[in-house]
């Protein structure tokens, strides 16, 4: 695309005057319906003023129906060039007629409310988009960046790059992703996360762009900039699913181009039997598939935006679809049902083993690690003084353990299976199984190819997931299958807990690709459930890959087809609901639009309908779908409880 080529500030500057032109032909448009519509009031007032008898009237008539109705007989015919079939036809066939037979009041009628139509859909779809764009105007356009002499300089924000560091009064937007390097505030994140709350931040946590600091005055680290930031990729997905469609609008769209011959003909049929060619005219106006062509759009629009206000980021609409025939969840357990943060509980040493020594050789050789279980080491070495070592030829067999050289020590930490490929005994410490009521995590630590003993880690599951995993099973998952490396023991008391259908333990990532892909083989519509890093093959072998806690992390954003922003695991439920409602409303939408047309037809081959009234009617109709759709906008608000506390 030519955005590619252009700047930021050129970029937003193009998308700014796109938008200025946009409504300036709205407002154009809006001033040309509302002359014709004058036009058509003096020609009907006129008689009282003038008499019957007066041209003065059919003046003011004729040209009012070729200053409404040119518009969409012009556009009509620039379809008809392109190659493509638009409800404009229909109508523009029936101003023809109408004003061909001299009925130029009613010509002009038709056109003034199927541009005033037009118009409110226009108007619908600029506000839609305008609430999409105002993610953009959420970021400030200037910063304050501090230099290194501690001079603070105003600049644009689409000259930030990586590595200033920006001042972020209380109040402000912030204006570029970084991570705090001096102050404490709390920030509202729900532009980002959804999430009503404001979170509290300290140095070392993570800021986006478009948040709002709230209390204390901090000094951010820019790591990422305009586009690159997690509001800028928010922005861009949502307006790339915007512009997808799903399956059922490509079907409607393959049978329009025979939709305008069957009516032409049904007309004709209609004036031969008839010999009224104000049936006939009625007809064509009633016929207009506006609620067919609104039905899908209109739905998908409000969807997105109940989706986006909750922090849930759907690429593409046609994965909406799909999240309504799930049958089958598959969860990583680590990070997604639980919260990731393990804690050592036990540590077990072997026999003449000084517990602070193996602490700190094991804490040493995971300090290069970022896995949740070398975290919770590293953590309980710093709180109990230990002593460290820089690691040396550290190298991590991922799902399975570390290997270091500590302090000249040869150092192995991992599970038990990992020690045995090793060649290492662990038959000389204690058995685990012996305090399995305590429900931890085992890691074992060798030295120098000895067995010195285990450490226990726990880890607590979101306060949410009992609830979510409770809302699926309601909503008609059949089966929650919850994976993990973890023992079968642990696995065993969480799945338990949360009330998963299955589980299976001692999984590597080649294992949970393998068990996605049977349960697919068993029929069944599969969603995958991770963090997006460790979990992206399966993510992409399933029917659906939702990442969690996407807020910041490329990897998730891209490796699924849906990310929620926050770790919540309500909006999976609110998800497959979100999906199966906008699927029951454009079901509404297409039948009530069906019927219409059919009704309509048959009450004005009957002459039960004037030209005018069909008009009103099709315009009713479009309303309908129009506010039927809007509905969905509302949905999942039951989501967002604590705005009220929040504002008090």
């Amino acid at each position: 695309m030519a955005h590619k080529h252009l700047n930021l500030k050129e970029y937003e500057i193009s998308k700014h005057e796109h938008t200025k032109g946009r409504q300036f032909r709205v407002s154009l448009a809006l001033l040309g319906t509302l002359a014709g519509g004058v036009l058509l009031i003096d020609s009907a007032v006129a008689p009282l003023f003038y008499g019957k008898e007066s041209e003065i009237a059919e003046i003011c008539a004729m040209v009012g129906a070729i200053l409404l109705g040119a518009p969409v007989v012009w556009h009509a015919i620039k379809c008809m060039m392109h190659g493509h079939m638009h409800m404009d036809e229909l109508v523009a066939l029936a101003i023809v007629a109408a004003f061909a037979t001299g009925q130029y009041l009613e010509a002009g009628m038709v056109a003034f409310i199927i541009l005033l139509g037009e118009l409110m859909e226009t108007r619908t779809a600029l506000g839609a988009r305008a609430s999409i764009e105002l993610l953009i105007k959420l970021t400030p356009t200037v910063a304050n960046v501090v230099g290194a002499d501690g001079t603070e300089t105003e600049v644009a924000v689409s000259e930030l790059k990586s590595g200033d560091v920006v001042r972020v009064r209380p109040g402000d937007n912030i204006p570029a992703d970084g991570e705090i390097a001096e102050g404490v505030s709390s920030v509202n994140e729900a532009t980002i996360t959804g999430e009503s709350l404001p979170v509290d931040k300290v140095p070392g946590m993570q800021v986006f762009a478009g948040t709002t600091n709230l209390t204390g005055a901090l000094l951010i680290n820019v790591t990422k900039a305009g586009r690159d930031t997690t509001l800028g990729k928010v922005q861009s997905l949502i307006m790339a699913a915007e512009q997808t469609r799903l399956p059922i609008t490509r079907i409607i769209d393959r049978y329009i181009k025979w939709y305008i011959p069957t009516i032409i003909m049904i007309v004709l049929v209609i004036y031969f039997f008839t010999k009224n060619v104000n049936n006939s005219i009625s007809a064509l106006v009633i016929s207009c598939p506006c609620a067919l062509i609104l039905a899908t759009p209109t739905a998908m629009v409000a969807a997105l935006s109940a989706a986006a206000r909750l922090g849930v980021l759907i690429k593409n609409v046609s994965l909406l679809e799909v999240a309504g025939r799930i049958s089958a969840i598959v969860f990583d357990k680590t990070g997604t049902l639980t919260t990731g943060q393990l804690y050592v509980t036990k540590i077990e040493p072997a026999a003449g083993v000084e517990p602070g020594r193996m602490l700190a050789l094991a804490a040493s050789s995971e300090r290069m690690s970022r896995h949740p279980a070398a975290r919770a080491l590293y953590r309980l070495a710093l709180e109990a003084n230990v002593s460290l070592h820089d690691p040396v030829d550290f190298a991590e067999t991922p799902g399975k353990g570390v290997y270091a050289n500590v302090d000249g020590a040869a150092v192995t930490v991992g599970r038990d299976t990992f020690l045995q490929e090793n060649n290492i005994d662990i038959s000389n410490v204690r058995d685990p199984l012996l305090d399995e009521e305590q429900g931890f995590s085992t890691l074992y630590i060798a030295c120098d190819n000895e067995c010195i003993g285990w450490v226990g880690m726990q880890d607590k599951t979101r306060p949410e997931a009992k609830k979510a995993v409770g809302e699926l099973t309601d909503a008609g998952v059949k089966r929650i299958t919850m994976l993990t490396g973890d023992r079968a023991e642990v696995a065993n008391r969480v799945s338990a807990e949360l009330g998963c259908t299955d589980y299976k333990a001692h999984c590597l990532p080649q294992d949970k690709l393998a068990v996605v892909e049977k349960i697919r083989r068993d029929g069944h519509t599969v969603a995958v459930v991770g963090d997006g890093i460790n979990d992206a093959p399966a993510l992409a072998a399933g029917d659906l890959g939702i990442a969690m806690g996407a807020a910041g992390s490329d990897v998730a954003i891209n490796s699924a087809s849906i990310a929620l922003m926050s770790d919540d695991l309500r909006r999976l439920p609110f998800l497959i609901k979100l999906s199966r409602k906008t699927r029951m409303v454009i079901n509404q939408n297409l039948f009530f639009g069906i019927i219409f047309i059919a009704v309509g037809v048959g009450l004005a081959a009957a002459g039960k309908i004037p030209i005018v009234l069909a008009a009103v009617l099709h315009l009713t109709g479009s309303v309908i779908v129009i506010f039927n759709s809007a509905r969905l906008v509302r949905f999942g608000e039951e989501l967002a409880p604590h705005a009220a506390g929040a504002a008090t």
